[in-house]
């Protein structure tokens, strides 16, 4: 395995930041970089035709955002490891992107051997998150989800669609989520709502004032 050469794709609008990887990569005769692309939907294109074994990720693009990228390769079935390198660490941007079928996830602040380690990992299919990442996640799975907790924004954006008579399938493909994330979405939100089922959770989304 140590032998074994690891191709990547570089996804990011910035050539300062794709110059400064190539380089790194370039150092290292383990990697190759095969590829720079300057926005998610380039990026897509470019990840189906040259096959790589990583994706390094931006999120924040002009030409296609990272989430959808990373959400239509998951659709396509790619085989690379998709590792978001970025620059922000906050929920809305970290959640979404993992849901979408991130890899991994680190911080553009990264040392080195930590982001060589981490493509090494993503080549695999094995998950790394950095710290401050990981720290949010957890907070997040652990936030009490009983009666009367509130609604995440994530979970309130699933409800108004299901509210409108929309399947758990056309959820996903709205949200750029995966039919399992729709489903436990649903389940967090009938607990905090303390109901059992899809219109039972609207009927008192609408009666506590969540649905307008």
């Amino acid at each position: 395995m140590a032998d074994r050469i690891i191709t990547l794709l570089i996804v990011d609008d910035h050539p300062v930041v794709r110059d400064g990887l190539r380089g790194m990569f370039a150092s290292d005769p383990g990697f190759e970089v095969l590829g720079e692309a300057a926005g998610g939907v380039e990026g897509v294109e470019l990840a189906r035709r040259l096959d790589p074994d990583v994706v390094l990720m931006d999120l924040r693009m002009p030409a296609g955002g990272g989430v959808r990228a990373i959400a239509e390769l998951t659709r396509l079935g790619a085989r690379a490891g998709i590792l978001v390198l970025t620059t922000y660490d906050t929920d809305s941007d970290t959640i979404p992107a993992i849901e979408a079928g991130a890899t991994g996830y680190l911080l553009k602040d990264a040392p080195r051997e930590e982001l060589f380690a981490a493509v090494r990992a993503a080549s695999e299919g094995r998950t790394v998150l950095s710290p401050a990442v990981a720290s949010r996640l957890v907070g997040a799975v652990r936030n009490p989800a009983g009666p009367g907790a509130p609604l995440s924004a994530r979970e309130r954006e699933v409800l108004a669609l299901v509210a409108r008579g929309t399947s758990n399938r056309e959820v996903a493909r709205e949200l750029f989520i995966s039919e399992a994330t729709v489903k436990t979405h649903l389940t967090h939100l009938y607990g905090k709502l303390g109901v059992k089922d899809r219109a039972a959770a609207v009927a008192a989304a609408y009666e506590r004032g969540i649905l307008g």
